[in-house]
């Protein structure tokens, strides 16, 4: 299986009167999106399933990729590694998954799966984790298999 995490790009601060969850992508997180959106399009598979938080940010996002995608209720903020795993399907799915989410759980699940610890690694915004499983002499092994800012990915 394959699962890629995609950190929310670049949002509007918080205030009072608004909601966390309405909060939407500011214009360096437009592009932010727009770019990282642009590389993925190139290298995700078509029968990629694209899952999204239901927050504002996490959707704008989602939508720079141009591609269908389902809002998940249950992959907020306040989600846990575990019920984003098992939204995923990981790791029987048969195709590959996209999240886009927020922190601190795709840095928790990268952790996880990377060295079978929990811990507390940060995505950047905007930023991609691609993590794969083979099988390799009867064991599943989870290895990186693409780390991506939208700072790298073209101009």
């Amino acid at each position: 299986m394959e699962l890629i995490l995609w950190r929310h790009a670049e949002a509007e601060a918080g205030d009072i009167d608004q909601p966390d969850a309405a909060r939407a992508l500011t214009p360096k997180g437009q592009k932010q999106a727009a770019k990282m959106a642009e590389w993925l399009d190139r290298v995700l598979p078509n029968t990629c399933r694209v899952l999204t938080s239901p927050t504002t940010r996490t959707v704008q996002t989602a939508s720079a990729l141009g591609r269908k995608f389902k809002i998940m209720p249950h992959l907020g903020p306040d989600s846990t590694a575990e019920e984003v795993l098992e939204a995923a399907h990981w790791p029987t799915s048969r195709e590959p998954v996209l999240i886009v989410g927020h922190q601190p759980f795709l840095g928790q699940i990268a952790a996880l799966l990377i060295t079978g610890q929990r811990d507390e690694w940060t995505l950047r915004k905007g930023a991609i984790c691609w993590i794969a499983q083979r099988v390799k002499d009867e064991t599943d092994a989870n290895f990186i298999r693409a780390v991506m800012g939208p700072d790298l990915v073209g101009k």
